[in-house]
C-alpha cells in the first residue's frame, strides 16, 4: 500500500500520534476481506487539513464474484465515514477501484464531495446510496 510518500509501509501517524487515515481504513477494512493496495489524497494533505480532502483509494477484494458489489461499497463508505466522525472531518471526492486477489480490475465507483457534505442534512442515506451505487461501473471481461 501506498500512503503518498509512505512506501515502507509503516504505519504512519498524525502529529497527534493518530494512525493516518490511508492505515485506519486498511486495517478496518481487513475485516470485511477488502484489502488496501494503494490510498492516495488527491491534493497531497496528510493528515487532511481541512473537510474535503479527497481520496483515491484501491483495493484488492477477496471474493468469488467477479464484479463490484453493493457489500464491498458499504463496507468502505461505513468504515470511511466512521473515520470521518472519529476525527470530526468529512471526506471529499472518492474514487475506487475494485481488484481482484490476483490484480485485475473487477471495477470502479466513486462518491462526489457534495454528496458526502449534504448526507444527513438534505441527502438521506438510502439517497445517498442510490447515488453512489448509481457511479458502479463493472469491468466487462471479453
Amino acid at each position: 500500500m501506498t500512503d503518498n510518500g509512505n512506501e515502507n509501509g509503516a504505519e504512519a501517524t498524525t502529529v497527534t500520534g493518530e494512525r493516518s487515515v490511508a492505515v485506519t481504513l486498511e486495517n478496518r477494512l481487513m475485516s470485511h476481506g477488502l484489502y488496501v493496495t494503494s490510498f492516495a489524497w488527491l491534493d497531497d494533505t496528510e493528515p487532511p487539513g481541512e473537510d474535503g480532502a479527497g481520496i483515491e483509494l484501491e483495493y484488492e477484494a477477496v471474493s468469488e464474484v467477479p464484479a463490484v458489489t453493493n457489500d464491498e461499497v458499504g463496507a468502505v463508505l461505513r468504515t470511511l465515514l466512521t473515520i470521518g466522525d472519529e476525527r470530526e472531518w468529512t471526506p471529499g471526492r472518492l474514487e475506487v477501484t475494485s481488484l481482484t486477489t490476483e490484480g485485475d480490475v473487477r471495477g470502479w465507483w466513486y462518491v462526489e464531495r457534495e454528496w458526502f457534505d449534504r448526507l444527513g442534512d438534505d441527502l438521506s442515506q438510502l439517497e445517498f446510496s442510490q447515488r453512489v451505487l448509481n457511479t458502479v461501473k463493472n469491468y466487462q471481461r471479453e
